[in-house]
């Protein structure tokens, strides 16, 4: 019996590595198939999830549009893109300046992405902009920049490009959001705002387009860290319950699981570990525990000694 074992164990590993492998290579394959020639606009293009978004679609040999407000950052990008894939397989990128804060040009730029490639098959709203203070430190010019930006801006673009994807019934529109789009955080009142409004819009729309076989997707990660293994958060309370607020995630991840979304059509992903979710349902289920948290970490945060 133990001999049997010692040949057997071995050659068990050996066939779940391979199936491993094989599930890994079909996947690849598959994501490719998915975006190969397909038209995809980015927004934020040089944010850090966009460029690992544009790195993973431009390798699949989607037809890249890449936008952002930064045309050395696009610039850059774009040497990158171009010196590691092979031309035979990818596109050459197309770089767009937008500003979404910007609302008046964004239709000029969606008629320039129409009238270059004739339709967008894939729309990824990236772009965002990110404010932490407390609210009453927080100017009402502010707050409407922030909403143009992170409301007004994609909805906008989204807009633009919507009738196309209509008339050709086929298309999908992936929101990149975040966990504040679900429940608010001290601090972030007008950025959490603006997530709390894209994300209505968005799933409002997917009910509205689904007989035009267009897809709504969101994708809601914690916090997308530009910089790996630092955090932002003192309070040992935030550090506890929102891990990975403090931690984030990595670009890599989610620019992968924005390929699986589009591959695989699916309305909405939540990326976090399982406190932030549980988090996600105690705000549902049990609002003054919810409540009481994020109050007593504001304190700490903040020292603010108890009242007798």
């Amino acid at each position: 019996m133990g001999v049997t074992a010692v040949f057997v164990l071995p050659l068990l590993l050996l066939g779940i590595s391979g199936l491993l492998f094989i599930y890994q290579e079909v996947s690849r394959l598959w994501s490719k198939s998915a975006v190969q020639n397909k038209v995809v606009v980015i927004t934020d293009a040089v944010s850090a999830l966009g460029k690992e978004c544009a790195r993973v679609f431009h390798t699949g040999g989607a037809r890249l549009v890449l936008c952002a407000k930064n045309w050395e950052g696009l610039e850059s990008l774009y040497d990158t893109l171009v010196s590691v894939a092979d031309p035979r397989k990818t596109f050459t990128p197309k770089l767009v300046l937008l500003d979404l804060a910007d609302i008046s040009c964004v239709q000029d730029v969606a008629k320039e992405i129409l009238d270059c490639y004739g339709c967008v098959d894939i729309l990824i709203n990236n772009a965002s902009v990110k404010v932490q203070a407390p609210a009453h430190k927080i100017s009402l010019e502010l707050d409407k920049k922030i909403m143009d930006a992170n409301y007004f801006g994609p909805i906008t673009l989204t807009k633009a490009l919507l009738p196309n994807m209509i008339s050709r019934r086929t298309g999908q529109i992936v929101l990149v959001n975040n966990i504040q789009g679900k429940f608010g955080i001290p601090f972030r009142t007008a950025y959490a705002a603006s997530k709390h409004a894209v994300l209505g819009f968005f799933d409002c729309l997917r009910a509205e387009v689904e007989e035009y076989d267009v897809v709504i997707s969101t994708i809601s990660p914690t916090f997308i860290r530009s910089h790996p293994g630092q955090g932002n958060w003192d309070a040992s309370i935030w550090k506890f319950f929102f891990r990975k607020l403090t931690y984030g995630v990595h670009p890599v991840e989610v620019a992968e699981e924005v390929m699986r979304i589009v591959r695989r059509k699916k309305q909405e992903v939540f990326m976090a570990n399982p406190v932030p979710k549980a988090a996600v349902y105690l705000r549902t289920l049990l609002p003054e525990v919810f409540f009481a948290v994020v109050a007593c970490g504001v304190k700490e945060k903040l020292n603010v000694p108890e009242d007798s």
